[in-house]
């Protein structure tokens, strides 16, 4: 089985690979100053609460934007499966070309949902991330990973507006009765839903311009609360990132 692990700024997405199926899935909050042995502990009680052990798990396959974690991750797999994590960076085989100015710069995250969403439906495709930064990334009819867009995302948009504005409360973020909110909580919640997804559309939209017709993927922890708003995004695949670590992995494994 493999382990593969989804490390982002706010949470950290982990998914366990019976072959090609996703046995289970797990979401936690990424936490900086967690020891390997703290990561350990909690993957042991996920492990043993679905009825899975240690010793099942033949392979572990990271991304990771936050550098202390991945450290973590590193050691935690070395000392608890006493083999080597595979961990998307710069050398490792992604099957996928790498068409940006300077490759090392693309998260691995990026790459592993254009090779997830490559392989699912083909290209040219566009890659919708709702996460801490919401990325639009585009992929062509050959498989190439072309660049994308980053913009703030949904949360810390959220926080920076509630921090700024004294009269402004959090809000749980459902749809709203109507787009022209009858109260604060409903206006924040048009505004957040509404806006999030028409500005999805709007960058959707120019990318088609040069890319042409293709198919649109969205994934992420919000994307499920941003899809339905959305004119352009044809396809929700939570767990996207997780397949297309998986499939590194395997083009890796020999």
């Amino acid at each position: 089985m493999l382990l593969a692990i989804d490390t982002g700024n706010t949470q950290t997405v982990i998914g366990l690979f019976d072959g090609v199926e996703l046995a289970d899935h797990w979401r936690i909050a990424t936490v900086a100053s967690r020891t390997s042995d703290e990561l350990a502990l909690m993957i042991q009680q996920f492990l043993g609460f679905h009825g899975f052990s240690f010793d099942e798990v033949t392979g572990v396959a990271i991304c990771s934007g936050v550098p202390s974690v991945t450290g973590a991750l590193r050691e935690m797999t070395t000392r608890y499966f006493g083999f080597d994590a595979l961990v998307i960076e710069p050398g490792v085989r992604t099957g996928m070309p790498i068409l940006y100015d300077n490759p090392k710069e693309v998260g691995p995250d990026r790459i592993a949902d254009a090779v997830g969403a490559y392989e699912l439906y083909g290209g040219p495709t566009i890659v919708v991330d709702f996460g801490t930064a919401n990325t639009v990334e585009a992929v062509s009819a050959k498989g190439e990973y072309l660049g994308g867009a980053i913009f703030p995302g949904v949360e810390i948009s959220m926080d920076a507006l509630f921090g700024r504005a004294a009269a402004l409360r959090k809000v749980e973020l459902v749809p709203p009765r109507n787009v022209i909110g009858k109260s604060t909580v409903e206006s924040i919640q048009s505004g957040v839903l509404y806006g999030f997804s028409g500005q999805v559309d709007a960058i959707v939209n120019r990318f088609k311009i040069e890319l042409g017709e293709c198919t649109v993927v969205a994934t992420g922890g919000l994307a499920d609360l941003i899809t339905p708003f959305s004119d352009t995004i044809q396809h929700l695949e939570p767990w996207l990132t997780l397949y297309g670590l998986r499939i590194i992995y395997e083009r890796n494994a020999g």
